[in-house]
């Protein structure tokens, strides 16, 4: 290689390496000239942007975090929502920017407790919440597209099976509640209620056969007034018991 050739090499070289430089790293910006950074702009070696972070109460903490990972639009955005300092609320998004589910610290104890996902209307499908704060949701809570709630179910145990199912009509009228009294994944005990509160009548499978063998009926005031029973369990009644 002649000295002419090495020179253009080197020189071309360092081009090259001031280029790679000044697009990758970390990029400061005063978003709205008061003479405070308030963004910080990392991106990748190639330029690609791989997220900003936000301080935009201007206490010298970050309070955002949107996640490009070379994107165009985010995939992820995390938020400080009592500005103490600490992230406590993360939405998440498809490729095209539609917004997935969000996951957030309600409480602002230190542990996600909170998860909506959303469906393609945009609107909560599927609410979940951690009432006990064990790390695991226990509470699901699901909407028609209208956004009316149309069943809830229930992990009363805590043992990461559901227990409990709450079924609802139009208006989000309390219709019925089936129990998993023996958790076996599987209901043995059926409430049905007329306007969400007056209870009418209460089944039971008390051999846990997955068959129904017992009705209790109840009038209008709550008191029960008919009990049928199939005590050999073949489906038939056999025992009548009125109050």
């Amino acid at each position: 290689m002649t000295r002419t050739n090495r020179r253009l090499f080197l020189s071309v070289f360092f081009l090259l390496s001031l280029t790679s430089l000044a697009e990758s790293g970390v990029f400061p910006v005063d978003s709205d000239f008061d003479g405070k950074l308030d963004q910080w702009q990392h991106k990748s070696e190639d330029g690609r942007l791989l997220k900003v972070e936000y301080d935009k109460n201007g206490d010298g903490k970050i309070d955002q975090i949107d996640v490009f990972e070379g994107r165009e639009k985010p995939i992820r955005v995390e938020l400080d929502r009592n500005l103490d300092g600490t992230l406590d609320q993360v939405q998440h998004y498809s490729k095209n920017f539609t917004l997935e589910y969000v996951e957030k610290d309600s409480k602002y104890s230190g542990m996600i407790d909170w998860r909506e996902i959303y469906g393609p209307n945009s609107k909560v499908a599927r609410l979940e919440t951690d009432e006990n704060h064990n790390g695991r949701m226990d509470v699901f809570q699901y909407f028609s597209e209208n956004g009316k709630i149309n069943r809830v179910e229930y992990d009363t145990s805590h043992d990461g099976k559901i227990d409990r199912w709450e079924i609802f009509g139009d208006g989000e009228i309390l219709e019925s509640v089936r129990f998993d009294t023996n958790h076996d994944k599987n209901p043995d005990q059926w409430q049905f209620f007329n306007n969400s509160t007056q209870l009418i009548r209460v089944e039971h499978d008390s051999n846990f056969d997955s068959v129904t063998d017992r009705w209790e009926y109840f009038d209008e005031y709550g008191n029960l007034e008919r009990v049928e029973l199939d005590k050999d369990q073949d489906g038939k009644l056999d025992t009548i018991k009125r109050k």
